[in-house]
């Protein structure tokens, strides 16, 4: 992307960006990256690099871990092992060994799963392999703390067996001279020591001339000689030969290690290059979780849809200082292509244009960015800025010649791929002339079909966005009571500057104030005080918005609520319906399990007995439940000792009984083949079938009298 001016990264403080993700970086390779941050305008390049810092960020917010805390930088030991004849370390070996463990162990996170849950990531080592001769060459040579092994060759291992009896031959020897010489008062209280490699008494000065051997040097304050003794200069000069010829021998399996390494080079320097991607994308994953990035839609064509976003440093700031971050939401297209921002100072006008000039980049450096998951950017070729005052002393241009300048190269060099951002488009002249240019200008960039954002507080810029097509207005919205900027864009409506309101809260003479709205045209003022009236009202009516959702979604929450009382209701009424059912079902099945045991043991008493008739009635009594019997029968016992049947036809007034129940009941009325018997003062119907004629029956007192 070409950037223009060449301030542009310093204005839209992406070079800030940059700074905070070599921060997060903990490789010389990635910090490298981060510093030289690449602005593409190719979507293959932009989009594999965004998917895979998503999915890393996806890595941290499921809380796993990732294999990459291996911070291996190996650019020189990879040089060196390039350059032919050269050797490697037994140190540098390690190090090289590392690199192959860390591959390893990434290419065994990467299992079929994972593979499909982050291909973005597991993309990065598709076209290489994971080589294990790398490390199992080294270890045939190296130990774990750098040294070559003894038996990396016959020669060594020989070599070191020589060193090792000749090192216990001299301590043997040296411990007698000391113990000798000790006993003779001759030495200090450190006895002994090693100077130029060779173990060394130490001798008080005075009695040096008393030891035979070579004298090596003294101490600082001249006390203390060191002296070799001559019974020990032969074994020292031998166990010298021997270290040299052990050099010798190390020198040379490095070599040849080294050698045999050589032919790995190209693998492991894209290993070394995968480890530092990986480091790069989890540090743009890290700083994306700082600013709350998300990973937005990309398309090819220079669009731009903002949803919820925020300026990140704006956000990490307000998130320290624990104060919310007010997002923006905008929409540059074919359809509107520049948007007009109007409002009063210090209201977020400058802020939304630089919002959205860096998150720009950031996409096409594949950040992510701080806007929802449904925000949507197109790819430019070209981001020209104008922000702020341009003073050139180097080149004597004013303030306004600067200006001019910079519009001189947007129009001559924007095209259809051009994002442009410009704050206070014509300001720095009169406001007439400086407003026709600002005019003048816009129409040439819209014809130009570049994309753009301009702020303003001209009156004709806000009237121009209304009639030509292709460019909208945009307002800051501003509390005119409180005197105080929302910092929230609202589409569709210019913005009032507020200058008369702002100057009656600050508390500026009410004489001063009209005196300057008389000399404001007529027209103008009451433009401006139309704006500020529609934007308070527009406000307002936000306001009774956001109450309406409010009760709306409170409604809709109680009525969910509701919902769910009479689920649960039902369900409980299912379950006790279900419980009366198991519970008389239970009751049969317990009925029917004692049956059977009754008729089974009937069965067997039939085949036994020889008295039929008894089995019989056992039987009745088993089927048939006897009390009810019982019951009915002493009912029917009591009605017939004191009502007898008479054969005769049912008339209103006659006594009847009912042969289902057995009551007994005066007729009332009769209504076809029913009729209405009163038992006791409760009427019934009952079908006349169902009734009969009864009389009190004569007892033999009360035929006495009579006889």
């Amino acid at each position: 992307m070409t950037l223009f001016p060449g301030s542009a990264v310093q204005q839209l403080e992406f070079d800030k960006i940059k700074l905070l993700l070599a921060q997060h970086c903990r490789s010389q390779y990635a910090a490298g990256k981060a510093n030289e941050l690449r602005i593409h305008t190719n979507r293959k390049f932009i989009e594999p690099e965004l998917l895979q810092t998503n999915e890393y960020k996806l890595i941290f917010q499921n809380h796993l871990n990732f294999p990459d805390d291996a911070v291996l930088d190996l650019a020189r030991e990879l040089k060196l092992l390039s350059i032919e004849s050269s050797v490697l370390s037994g140190d540098q070996f390690l190090q090289i060994k590392k690199l192959a463990l860390a591959i390893q162990q990434i290419f065994r996170w990467f299992s079929p799963d994972r593979k499909v849950a982050y291909p973005s990531l597991a993309s990065i080592i598709e076209q290489t392999w994971f080589e294990k001769n790398i490390g199992m060459l080294i270890d045939e040579i190296i130990d774990e703390t750098g040294m070559v092994k003894d038996n990396a060759s016959e020669k060594l291992s020989s070599i070191r067996i020589a060193l090792y009896r000749k090192r216990t031959e001299l301590k043997k020897v040296f411990a007698k001279i000391v113990s000798r010489l000790n006993k003779l008062g001759y030495l200090t209280e450190i006895e002994e020591s090693f100077m130029n490699g060779r173990k060394v008494l130490a001798v008080f000065a005075e009695q040096k001339r008393m030891v035979k051997g070579i004298l090596h040097g003294e101490s600082d304050s001249r006390r203390t000689s060191f002296i070799e003794p001559e019974e020990t200069t032969y074994l020292n000069n031998e166990i010298v030969a021997l270290e040299n010829e052990e050099l010798k021998e190390i020198y040379i399996i490095l070599q040849q290690l080294t050698t045999r390494m050589r032919a790995y080079h190209p693998l492991l320097t894209s290993y070394h290059q995968m480890i530092g991607e990986y480091d790069f994308i989890r540090a743009k994953a890290k700083l994306a979780l700082d600013y709350n990035g998300n990973l937005p839609s990309l398309h090819d064509t220079p669009m731009l849809h903002l949803k919820n976003a925020t300026h990140p440093l704006l956000f990490i700031y307000n998130q320290k200082s624990g104060k919310p971050t007010i997002p923006v939401d905008l929409s540059l297209d074919d359809k509107k292509r520049i948007l007009v921002i109007s409002g009063p100072n210090a209201g977020g006008k400058t802020v939304t244009l630089k919002t959205a000039g860096l998150l720009q980049i950031m996409v096409q450096c594949g950040l992510l960015v701080s806007c929802s998951h449904d925000s949507e950017f197109g790819i430019f070729k070209q981001l020209m800025i104008h922000i702020g005052d341009t003073q050139s002393l180097e080149f004597e241009l004013s303030t306004y010649s600067s200006h001019l300048f910079n519009m001189k190269y947007f129009m001559e060099n924007a095209n259809g791929k051009t994002m442009f951002l410009i704050d206070e488009l014509g300001s720095g002249s009169d406001p007439n002339l400086g407003g026709a240019f600002a005019e003048v200008i816009m129409e040439e960039l819209a014809k130009k079909h570049s994309l753009g954002i301009v702020t303003t507080h001209y009156l004709n810029l806000k009237v121009m966005a209304n009639k030509v097509s292709g460019i909208i207005n945009g307002a800051m919205a501003f509390d005119e009571k409180n005197l105080k900027p929302l910092y929230r864009l609202v589409i569709g409506q210019p913005g009032s500057s507020y200058t008369f309101a702002i100057a009656e809260r600050i508390g500026l003479p009410k004489e001063l104030i009209q005196k300057a709205r008389k000399l404001v045209d007529d027209a103008h003022f009451s433009l401006d005080k139309l704006l500020n009236r529609t934007e308070q009202d527009q406000q307002q009516m936000e306001l009774e918005k956001k109450h309406l959702s409010k009760l709306l979604a409170e409604n809709e929450r109680l009525q969910k609520n509701l919902n769910q009382l009479i689920a649960k209701e039902k369900h409980q009424q299912q379950i006790e319906l279900l419980k009366e059912q198991n519970r008389i079902n239970q009751s049969k099945y317990n009925y029917l399990k004692e049956m059977d045991r009754k008729l089974k043991s009937l069965v067997a008493e039939w085949k036994k007995t020889d008295d039929k008739k008894k089995v019989i009635k056992m039987m009745q009594a088993a089927l048939y439940k006897q009390p009810e019997k019982q019951i009915l029968k002493k009912k029917q016992q009591k009605i017939d000792d004191k009502f007898v049947e008479i054969n005769k036809p049912v008339n209103i007034g006659d006594k009847v009984k009912m042969q289902q129940n057995r009551q007994i009941g005066t007729v009332k009325e009769i209504r076809g083949k029913k009729a209405i018997v009163l038992i006791g003062s409760m009427p019934i119907t009952v079908s006349l079938d169902d009734l009969a004629v009864v009389a009190e029956r004569i007892t033999n007192n009360e035929s006495q009298p009579g006889a």
